[in-house]
Order: structure tokens, then C-alpha cells, then sequence
């Protein structure tokens, strides 16, 4: 049966005491126009465990035992997706050109970089990253990782197979898709084992402060047009977990359309020659 087949309305406090639930759960935050969204998206796991009403619904969601599995599941539901290799490209350069020379200089003690992509959906921005990296020949016999995290575990299954479509390329040099992919259908190529040893893929709710802290900490983070979707209170909850994880002069990365203006003033506002990107200050953190 399609979900579009399935008739169990979801009324005004339902949709709130739902929309709030998941707000609190994973910061994701539903306005009041997108309720039939989540109407639409949800009757079909409320029919899949039998109930007549998304009260007795949202029951299950905040009482039950199997509630954790749940929420992760309609996460899957819930989030879109949509990414492509090599996006916003004047921050990768920045990235490339200019934040990885000061990396490179800072970490020469310790000779280990981390990279974060959080919200890294289907891979193609952490093997980007990676790719960048091995492109700019720094950090050889370095210890050094990219960990993609997403909370959809749909998204995070794509990602580890590493096998992507045209749409995937939409502003990807020819030179790239030759050197770092290799054909596995017909539309189809896989990434290279080469570019796939330096990441790592984990499932993460950013408000989840008990498995964040195992992340350990990172030089880099992009987290681009992930925090859109989140309430005032989120975006704040998530900029602060960010500055706690990162190293003392690592770089914040955002989306193009999106500003820490009312969220912290715990990083500084780098104004680099090919893009703008905020800077935690202080010195490196011994033993990071």
C-alpha cells in the first residue's frame, strides 16, 4: 500500500507534541505549514504498528521501549537529502588552498588532522574532502581522518558502498571522476579504495551528547546547510558541541547561506582570499 493510500489524519496537538518530539530529539523543527508533510510521511509507520490515531502514535514515540529504533527510523522518513561532489566550491578552495597550509603548519608536532562533515548525507562532501586531501600532497605519514555523520541511516548505507550516479557529478572536473572513481555499471562509478581508507562513516544526532563526546575532537568541520532545518535553541545547542569538539584554531564551516549572527560568538569571522569561514581562537589543545 502507498502511503499516499493511507487516511489517518494528524490533527493540530498532535502534529506539535510530534513536531516538539523530534525537535528536542534530533533539533530538527517542523513550522506549522508543514504539517501535512509530516502527515503524509508518518501514516504509514502509524499503520505499520497498528494504530488508529498519531495519539496513540506519539505515545509509543515517548513512552515505549523500542522508541530509540523508532525515532531513527523516521529519520529516514523525515530528512531530504540532496548533495553532490565538490559543492560550494569557492569554501573548498579555501579549504584546499589555504585552511590546509595553516593545518599543516600547526599540526607538525603532533602530525595528526581530523575532519568532521556533519550531515554528510550520502558521502559525496567527506569524499570530496578526502579527495582534496590527497590532492594537495600535505600531511603524508600523517594520521588522518574524515568522519562523515548523519542521523539518517539510509543516507550513511549509500555512503559506505560509495557508488554514485551522474547527478552526483554535477560540477565535478573530468580529471576527478577519472582519477578517484571507476566505471561499476552503466551510470554508475565507485569510489576509489584510495580516497574510502581516509573515512570513516558513523551514525549521529548532533543533540546526542553521550555518543558526540566519543567523536573525540577535529581540526576542520563542515556542517553546511544542515542546521536550516533546526530551531534558535538547536542551532545554539550544536555551534556549542562544535566549539567543544574542535581543536583551538580549527575552522567552522557553513553553508553559504547560513551565519553564527545570534547563535555564539565563541569562533571569529576569518576573512580568507577565497571565502569567509569562522576560526575557534586560542591555542592548539595539548595532545589533540
Amino acid at each position: 500500500m502507498l502511503t499516499s493510500e493511507i487516511n489517518i489524519p494528524l490533527g493540530d496537538q498532535e502534529f506539535r507534541l510530534i513536531r516538539d518530539l523530534v525537535r528536542d530529539y534530533c533539533g530538527i523543527f517542523f513550522d506549522d505549514g508543514s504539517k501535512y508533510i509530516v502527515e503524509r510521511r508518518l501514516a504509514r509507520r502509524v499503520a505499520g504498528h497498528h494504530f488508529e490515531n498519531f495519539r496513540d502514535y506519539y505515545r509509543f514515540l515517548r513512552y515505549d521501549k523500542r522508541r530509540e529504533e523508532e525515532l531513527a527510523a523516521i529519520m529516514d522518513i523525515l530528512t531530504v537529502n540532496e548533495t553532490y561532489f565538490f559543492r560550494e566550491q569557492n569554501q573548498l578552495a579555501a579549504f584546499s588552498d589555504e585552511i590546509l597550509a595553516v593545518m599543516e603548519e600547526k599540526k607538525k608536532g603532533l602530525k595528526k588532522f581530523r575532519v568532521w562533515s556533519a550531515g554528510c548525507s550520502t558521502g559525496e562532501e567527506p569524499y570530496t574532502i578526502a579527495m582534496l586531501l590527497i590532492e594537495s600532497g600535505r600531511f603524508r605519514g600523517w594520521d588522518v581522518e574524515v568522519v562523515g555523520s548523519d542521523i539518517n541511516q539510509r543516507v550513511l548505507n549509500v555512503a559506505r558502498e560509495g557508488v554514485y550516479r551522474n547527478n552526483s557529478f554535477r560540477t565535478t572536473e573530468e580529471y576527478y571522476k577519472k582519477r578517484y572513481f571507476a566505471k561499476s555499471g552503466d551510470s554508475t562509478y565507485k569510489i576509489s579504495d584510495e580516497v574510502r581508507a581516509f573515512v570513516n562513516f558513523s551514525y549521529m544526532n548532533l543533540l546526542d551528547p553521550f555518543k558526540i563526546k566519543f567523536l573525540g575532537h577535529f581540526d576542520v568541520i563542515f556542517c553546511r546547510n544542515v542546521m536550516i532545518y533546526f530551531d534558535l535553541e538547536s542551532r545554539k545547542k550544536v555551534v556549542n558541541m562544535f566549539h567543544d569538539r574542535m581543536n583551538d584554531g580549527g575552522f567552522l564551516l557553513l553553508g553559504h547561506a547560513e551565519s553564527l549572527i545570534n547563535i555564539s560568538t565563541a569562533f571569529t569571522l576569518n576573512h580568507l582570499k577565497n571565502d569567509m569561514v569562522y576560526q575557534k581562537p586560542g591555542r592548539e589543545r595539548k595532545g589533540s
